[in-house]
Formats: structure tokens, sequence, C-alpha cells
């Protein structure tokens, strides 16, 4: 600073009302500039000041300073000597982090840096300079000291190395790639000013300096001619950053530069030419693959390959298609081949990349000859499909047309023959060897097989073939439009009506005909017989509807009234239709409903209440004979009847009852059973054949659901709640019968004495039935 005092105010100009702030630089000794002192001016009362008040510049003090330290930085001092000031200081770099890089004499007011400065770690300390007085104590005032910038750091590549791509065809001057360094050093100023250099190639190919960098931007082109990647794939540059403007501080870095690919190496095919055969009426068929070489980068789109025909193929019989590897072209037929039109073809084929060249290149070029195979051809009907019209009443053996069909193989010289393939209905006949068709059965335009009038029948030409071929078939459609005559008369569609016999209204009946234009409507209508004295009946307005209304009274009841419908070229047909006449007046036409025989409401639920009472009387009888089943029998034996060592048991089978049964019946004798009715009737249906026991006891149980399907399917059986009767045991035995079952009747020809020999255990039977006393 020039002028040794600067005056600072808190207002545009210093006057004798403002408070000034002298700043004032005294030499000091081994500095290298002047240590500036701030001066307070006089002030009654002591110094008064407010921070507001002062504006007060950076403290410059440069960075990297080699001291000695403490070093002095600024001195703050006050005019008035007569007033003792004592100077504290506060803030980051006195009392805060980092501590102790700033200290003040408390005395002097002179404030001191402890420790060189670093720019980079931070660039200006503010710290709070505190004046107290013996009067009054002053508000802080704050000090910025500004660290000044010097080149104490190399600049740095952002990478190393830096990936670059150019193609071999670039134009001289294109910018590909940029590179950028960085410096750590304050920017906008010499420290921080760097420039670019390339300082070595390799290689140095087709010769040196082939790359340019701008030493301001660091932008890299090329610089000359000659990049060849199929030579030099690859470039490796060292380039350098200097700060100060290129004279200071220097560092650095690699470029890689890799060559792309431009399509400047036309793609030459393998082999000259090609021969091939193919077979005639074939499409989509492989003829030939050519292959081609490219010396370009492979699997990019200079190196893939393009084939053209450009020549020998006029009617575009023949197309290409890329192969799988991208430098293969196959040749495939892209339509059917005729061998009697042309058997040979000559093509020209071109190959080229799927981008343009780069420069001018000469196209490579092979040729490729492909012979068309002769094969037996299918005979071919003219036209294809045939039209032609005829009325469906053809009389039968008529001829319907000659539909033949020639052999393309016209230097084989085959003969064609004719047959019918399809035909529905079975109308024609064909004669094999002129294709005539004729009328095999008469023909009918309403047939279900004719759609839209029109019948469609396939005729196959096969010719006779070669010894070493099969026969070929060609296939014509005969379409017989057919003619309409009139052979349908026309009919009624409804057959049955209902009206009133008093005021009836009109019915209307819907007329069809199958037949088609004048052979159709309009239709009359004529009542016959007894209808016409009761009905009268007349056609609508467009003649294809009868109207028809019952004239006189007539008793309820179904009458039939015969129509005569003609149609317009007079064929006609009765039909007859059946007229319900009902006991009612006008359009309300109600019968009575006959289909119940004259069963009123009132009879049927008479009816059902009769059944429902019928099954209620079932259902109390029911009741009845369950209740008196209920009733408890006399014992046969007093319960309390205990004979020595018989006990009397009344309940079998774990406690059934026997409530349902009279025990009584069974102690009758044989002499008291009662008198069976028996009435034989001989079964209408066989009896059943019973199966044999099986030898194999793995059978008995299909043994047995046989036997028993059998018994239940047997017509002879009785009925399932019939009382049966069996023949006595002992009837013809030499044993002789049983006749101690009729003990109960009499036992006086028993001798019962020999109860008394076996012992006191049948003492009890002893003296019941033996006789005795006791």
């Amino acid at each position: 600073i020039g002028n040794p005092f600067i005056w600072f105010c808190n207002g545009t100009h210093c006057n004798n009302r403002g408070k000034c702030l002298v700043l004032v630089f005294i030499p000091q000794l081994g500095y290298s500039g002047s240590v500036p002192v701030l001066e307070f001016p006089n002030s009654s009362g002591g110094l008064r000041r407010r921070k507001r008040d002062w504006v007060i510049p950076p403290i410059n003090f440069p960075e990297n300073d080699k001291g000695p330290f403490p070093k002095k930085v600024v001195q703050i001092k006050s005019n008035n000597k007569e007033v003792k000031i004592t100077y504290l200081i506060t803030g980051p770099g006195a009392d805060a982090p980092p501590k102790g890089l700033f200290t003040v004499d408390k005395n002097s007011g002179t404030l001191y840096v402890n420790a060189p400065l670093d720019r980079e770690k931070q660039d200006q300390y503010v710290v709070a300079l505190v004046a107290d007085s013996e009067l009054k104590a002053e508000d802080p005032m704050e000090i910025i000291v500004k660290v000044i910038d010097q080149n104490d750091n190399k600049p740095v590549f952002i990478k190393n190395p830096f990936m670059g791509e150019v193609t071999e065809s670039s134009p001289i001057g294109e910018v590909f790639m940029t590179v950028n360094a960085t410096d750590d050093d304050e920017l906008g100023n010499a420290n921080s000013d760097l420039k670019y250099s390339i300082i070595r190639q390799d290689p140095e190919l087709p010769g040196p300096n082939m790359f340019f960098i701008n030493s301001v931007t660091g932008g890299i082109q090329v610089a000359r001619a000659g990049l060849d990647r199929e030579k030099n794939p690859k470039y490796t540059l060292e380039i350098q950053a200097a700060d100060l403007n290129g004279d200071g501080y220097t560092t650095t870095s690699t470029v890689i530069i890799t060559i792309a690919d431009s399509n400047d190496n036309a793609p030459q095919f393998t082999e000259p030419s090609y021969t091939a055969s193919v077979p005639e009426n074939q499409a989509d068929v492989e003829v030939v693959t050519m292959t081609a070489t490219d010396a370009d980068d492979p699997d990019t789109s200079a190196w893939a390959t393009v084939y053209k025909i450009i020549e020998g193929d006029p009617d575009k019989a023949f197309a290409v298609r890329a192969g799988p590897s991208k430098q293969e072209g196959i040749i495939y037929t892209a339509k059917p081949l005729d061998f009697e039109k042309k058997s040979k073809y000559n093509l020209l084929v071109t190959v080229e990349n799927e981008i343009p060249f780069v420069g001018i290149l000469r196209t490579s070029t092979a040729t490729v000859t492909v012979n068309v195979e002769d094969v037996n051809e299918a005979p071919i009907f003219s036209p294809v499909t045939k039209t032609i019209t005829k009325p469906e009443d053809l009389p039968l053996n008529s001829t319907v047309v000659v539909y033949t069909a020639t052999d393309p193989d016209t230097a084989r010289k085959q003969t064609v023959t004719y047959k019918i393939r399809k035909d529905d209905a079975g109308w024609f006949s064909i004669n094999k060897d002129t294709g005539m068709i004729r009328v095999k059965s008469t023909m009918d335009r309403e047939s279900n097989f004719v759609v839209d009038n029109k019948y469609t029948v396939t005729v196959l030409g096969i010719d006779n073939g070669m010894s070493y071929d099969t026969p070929a078939t060609g296939t014509g459609t005969l379409i017989i439009q057919l003619e309409d005559v009139n052979d349908n008369a026309p009919v009624i569609y409804e057959r049955e009506i209902s009206v009133c016999n008093r005021e009836s209204s009109e019915k209307h009946l819907a007329v069809t005909d199958q037949d088609e234009g004048s052979n159709g409507a309009p239709f009359s209508v004529q009542l016959q017989g007894q209808s016409n004295s009761n009905w009268t009946a007349k056609m609508n307005a467009t003649k294809t509807g009868i109207i028809l209304k019952l004239r006189t009274l007539l008793d309820s009841g179904v009458y039939n009234v015969v129509l005569r419908v003609t149609d317009n070229l007079g064929m006609y047909q009765d039909s007859i239709i059946q007229a319900t006449v009902c006991d009612c007046t006008g359009d309300d036409v109600q019968c009575n409903d006959k289909a119940v025989a004259g069963v009123g409401l009132s009879a049927i639920l008479g009816i059902l209440g009769a059944v429902l009472l019928l099954l209620l009387l079932a259902l109390l009888l029911l009741m009845f004979m369950r209740r008196r089943g209920g009733e408890k029998k006399e014992p046969l034996l007093p319960e309390d009847d205990v004979r020595d060592n018989i006990y009397y048991y009344d309940e079998e089978g774990g406690g059934e009852d026997d409530q349902d049964y009279d025990l009584s019946v069974l102690h009758r004798g044989l002499d008291n059973r009662p008198d069976v009715y028996r009435n034989d009737i001989a079964p209408t249906m066989p009896r059943p054949a019973y199966r044999p026991r099986p030898a194999n006891p793995a059978e008995i149980g299909n043994f047995i659901e046989d036997n028993l399907k059998a018994a239940d399917n047997d017509p002879t059986a009785p009925p399932y709640d019939s009382l049966l009767v069996f023949d006595y045991e002992g009837g013809g035995s030499e044993a002789g019968s049983l006749s101690s079952l009729n003990s109960s009747s009499s036992g006086d020809d028993q001798d019962y004495d020999v109860f008394q020999d076996w012992g006191p255990r049948f003492k009890k039977l002893a003296d019941m039935y033996g006789g005795g006393e006791d």
C-alpha cells in the first residue's frame, strides 16, 4: 500500500462529526513489507466505538511463510497516551481450533501468527479483537486475515489413463476426446493456470504428431491423415499439464486411443463361381451358400456382408438372405421354377457391407450357375375353376360339360385320365379318357348340397407318369350354377288355428315356395269341398299370405279346412288346416281343454282329498296293530317256577323281545296243526340254474354270491311273508318218525321211571313224570 494513512469512516466522507479509524503502516525490521497499524482517534470519555462503525479491509498474509515465528501481522494502537488499554483476541485460530495460531500482545495490541499458514486448508481467518480500558470496555473489533496463495501445488489429472476412440476415417481437426487436470492453488491466478501438451506418441506410425492437443481446453484431435485400424489399431500418448501458464509445476498422464474401424475394406468372395441344381416347381429351396471375407473389424456393420443378384434373374425367381455368420449369402428360389420354360440360369452376384464404403472401393462379384431339374408335373386344368350354368331338371345321361387338363411335361408325351373326386349328391359321372361329364341322377336346386344355387364338383386329372416316376395328379373345380324350374308347389306354414264361432277375426297364414323368381309368388288360393260354405279365403296384398275367416256360426269342435294354393305358373297343392272352433266371441279365443277328459277342478280336488283320507286310515290302522301287538302276553310258566337245576329263560339272543310272536303255537302238537290250503300254479319263467359247489375253496365266496342272486331271481319262490309248510322229518326214513315231538298231547306210552336211577339231580323230573308221591 503506497499511502501510509488510509481513513475508514462510517459515512461517505470523514468530518469532525464522524468517528474515523486511522490505518497506519509502520515498517518492521525483517519483514518484506509493512505491518499495518490500526490507530483509534481521541475520544472524550475514553475509546468509544461500535463494531458496526468500522469497515476494516482484510489483512493479507502469505502462506508457507518460513518465519521466524511468532511473526507480526498487524498492530492496533490508540493515540491517547493517557489511557491504559488491554487487548485480547477470540475466534478460530485464537481460542478456537486451530488454537494458538494467532496471539496478541495485551499491552501493545500487536497481532502475531505463530506457525506457517496453508491457504489450501483455510484461505482466511476471522478473529475478534477486544480493547478494554480503565474507563469503559469497547465492543469487539472483527479482523480478517486473508492467506495469500503461493504456487505450492502441482497439477493433477483427473484420470490416468484416459481412454479415447476415433475412427480411422475421422477428418483432420475433429476433436474426439478431452483431457482435464486440476490444481489446488487459488483459481483465477497464474498458480492454477494450466497448459496441456503432448510429449510422446507410440507408435510414431505412419509418422509422428498424428494427434494434436489444445493447450487450454485439453481437446485432442486428429492432426494428420493416415490412421489405419488394420495396421495400427491403438496409440498411446503421454500428455503433460503445467501451471503458471506452462512454466510452473508439471504432471503427466497417459492417453490410450483406440482406432475404430470404418468401412475402408471391401469384402471379397472366397470363390469366383458356384454351380448348383434345383428341382422345378419348388419355392424356398436353398440353391447355394456363398462366403466372403472382410479385413474390417469383425462383428461390425463394416464387416457384415450383403449380397445382391444384379444380372441373370429378370423374373425375380431367386433371392438372397444372410447366413448365420453374417459373412454368408444363401441364394434360394423365391418362386417355383419351370423346367419347360427355362432350364438354366446364370446369375451375377455382388457382395457389399451393411454400411457404405469409405471412399471409392472395388466391389467383388461371383457367378452362380443354376440348373433346373425336370420333375413329373401334375396335369393342369384350364381353367382351374370352371363355372357353368345348367337347369336343375337336366335329363339323365345328358352331357353337362367336357372338363379336361393338359400335361405341362410336353417332352414326356404322357396321357391324362380323369375321375371325380368329390360329388356329394352323386349326380354326375365322367368319362376317364375324354373328361366328358354326364348327369347320373336327377339334380335338385333345393338340395342341401346346393349353396347359393351352386353345386361344386372336384375333378382329378392323373397322368400315367414314367417308368421312374409316380403318376402326378392335378385338381380342377367345376361349379354348376343350377337354374330353377317350377318343381315345387306352394306350402302353407301354419297348419293349426283356433277361432271363435261368433264374430271371429281373420287368421293370417304364411305361404312358402322353395322355387324362386317367377316359379314362386304371386300365389292364389281356393277353398275346396265343404270348406267353401263355412269359410272365406283370400290372398294378402303381397300375394304371399292367406287371410282365412269363418263366415258362418259353427258348433264348437275341430274342423278340417282344405285350401288349394297355386304358384305363379299354375303348380298347386291342397293343404289341410286344422281349425278349432270355440264357443266365444271376437279375438278372445277361449276353448275348453278336453285333454282332461271332462274332469273339472272340483273333481280333481275331491280325488286328492280321497287319496289323503285313505292314507290317514292306513296310518291309523298300522298304529292300532302295533299297539295290540305290544300287549303283554301271559307267561307260559310262572316266573318263580324253579325246579332243581332247570331254569326258565324267557330271553333269547341277548334280550330280543318276543312280543311279536305267539309262543303258544309252538306248544301245539303235530296232531293239532291247522289245515293248509294248497293251490299249485306253474311259474311262467324257468327255474334258475344254481352253480355247483366249487372244488377250489378260494371260489366259495363267488359260489355263495352267485347262488344268492339266483335264489333272489327264482320265479318259483313263494312270497317273502308267506307261511311255508315243510315235510315232517322222518317221513320215509329207516329210523322212523320222532314221536317224542307228540309227547305234549299224550305221555301214556312213555317210561319216566328211569329218572329215578339218574341220581338226585333228576329227582324233580322223576317226581313230575314218574308219578311218585313226593
